[in-house]
């Protein structure tokens, strides 16, 4: 599967090549304060399958962290494009910056939902987990 998308602006374009590893939404208190409030729909792929192929992105890994993840966003028009985690050879990409979001599907799988707040959903039957599962 090829997945293709880029910020807003334009300024910054990726394309990605195979099979997610896992599809899920993060309701981390991190994840709310850059949605705006709600769970950040992603896909995961394997680091190699992921490139960038126009722009420059910025980068924001917090300091106050004992495992922080390295989010990358246009200096443009700030999209954020996905996150990188230390621990794992994998891209987390944001399913908003697709360019047909469709190709999603669904999430498999709800991860620190300790932080969901009372006006979130988790659809009935999904996996949830506190934190990150063991075994995704």
């Amino acid at each position: 599967m090829t997945f293709e998308g880029g910020c807003y602006y334009g300024a910054v374009r990726y394309t990605a090549e195979g099979e997610p590893v896992l599809k899920g939404e993060c309701y981390c208190r991190e994840c709310q304060y850059i949605s705006g409030g709600a769970p950040q729909l992603f896909l995961v792929l394997p680091l190699d399958a992921f490139r960038y192929t126009k722009g420059t992105v910025k980068t924001y890994t917090r300091r106050d962290l004992e495992q922080p993840v390295t989010r990358e966003f246009c200096p443009e028009c700030g999209t954020h494009l996905v996150t990188r985690r230390p621990d794992m050879p994998v891209v987390i990409m944001k399913i908003g910056t697709l360019d047909d979001p469709r190709q999603f599907g669904a999430p498999q799988v709800a991860i620190f939902t300790c932080d969901k707040q009372p006006f979130h959903q988790i659809a009935s039957g999904m996996p949830a987990f506190e934190k990150m599962p063991v075994h995704p």
